[in-house]
């Protein structure tokens, strides 16, 4: 099947506008002066009008190709539905009044995943009633790799870098750019678990490789969109409402285990260098029992959660 060629940015730099402004003013002008002397002289005069008239709507018409651009913005110009190039550079400049110009917004922006964008609205006369807007974003509720169900969401920071593709190669580019975002959180929220006990590559415990290849997924999606994805961090990560009670207890008894643990390692090396100490030291003879009750309230007194209560004993 053969392939559409992709349309891709071509740079231009129109002439200044200063000295057409000046020019078409002056025209103006010089056509009015012609009309008002035309309709003086009279006889010859309808020609003077005429010529008059038909300056003044070129100057008009010439000043429709005067455009001012922002820095970080650009004009794609189009001449009868034909791509002819854009213009990157900041100032003001003058271009064919025949060019369709589109704007483009070259800034950085970010959104969150899962919010909503609300398009302006505007009246008959094109006065905007309501403005753009976007909701807070609402995360995606979707199952990790262990089949648990987690919430999570992400801020996706992008620039466009090519107007060309930009405009031409997809129908909304904003909305383009949220969508594939959205799906590629949730691959990826697919791909791995939310937690993970043998180190391995968690959407909780690493969150740099986690979000490194967000970005890169991110990206291979809008290749051809003419839009550079510069960071994507998870900004929401969490269980599901169902289920984090009992994921909550499962992770609070992983850390009494875990504690627990260190605690018994830490009061066996007490007792070891104890009994050393006493035995390098002649402090007291003990045979085997003595040593394996020693051991025994040693151990008690060590890794109790409570304090302990000691027993003095006063017979034989």
């Amino acid at each position: 099947m053969e392939t559409r060629p992709i349309v891709t940015e071509k740079k231009i730099t129109p002439a200044k506008g200063w000295v057409p402004l000046v020019g078409f003013v002056l025209l103006f002008i010089g056509a009015i002066l012609t009309v008002v002397g035309g309709a003086i002289v009279g006889g010859w005069g309808g020609v003077l009008i005429g010529v008059g008239i038909f300056c003044i709507l070129a100057s008009v018409f010439g000043l429709t190709g005067l455009m001012a651009i922002a820095p970080n913005e650009s004009r794609v110009l189009l001449l009868f539905g034909e791509y002819r190039g854009t213009v990157v550079d900041s100032g003001f400049f003058w271009v064919n009044p025949f060019y369709t110009k589109r704007k483009i917004s070259l800034r950085v922006r970010n959104f969150e995943t899962g919010s909503q964008t609300t398009p302006e609205e505007k009246d008959a006369a094109g006065k905007i009633l309501k403005k753009k807007s976007r909701t807070m974003g609402r995360p995606s509720k979707v199952n990790d790799s262990d089949g648990n169900p987690i919430e999570i969401s992400a801020v996706v920071v992008w620039k466009v870098v090519d107007t060309a593709e930009a405009l031409f190669e997809v129908d909304d580019y904003e909305d383009f750019v949220a969508v594939q975002s959205e799906a590629a959180l949730r691959n990826l929220a697919t791909r791995y678990p939310y937690d993970s006990e043998n180190h391995e590559v968690s959407l909780r415990g690493s969150t740099e490789k986690i979000c490194d290849q967000l970005r890169s997924d991110i990206q291979e999606r809008l290749s051809d969109a003419g839009v550079h994805v510069l960071e994507a961090r998870i900004s929401h990560l969490a269980y599901a409402p169902e289920i984090a009670a009992a994921m909550l207890q499962r992770q609070q008894a992983g850390a009494i285990i875990a504690a627990r643990s260190r605690i018994v390692d830490g009061a066996v090396g007490m007792v070891e260098a104890a009994l050393g100490q006493l035995q390098r030291d002649n402090v007291v003879k003990l045979d085997e029992k003595q040593r394996a009750t020693l051991v025994s309230n040693l151990l008690v007194v060590l890794c109790s959660d409570r304090n302990t209560q000691p027993v003095i004993q006063t017979g034989a």
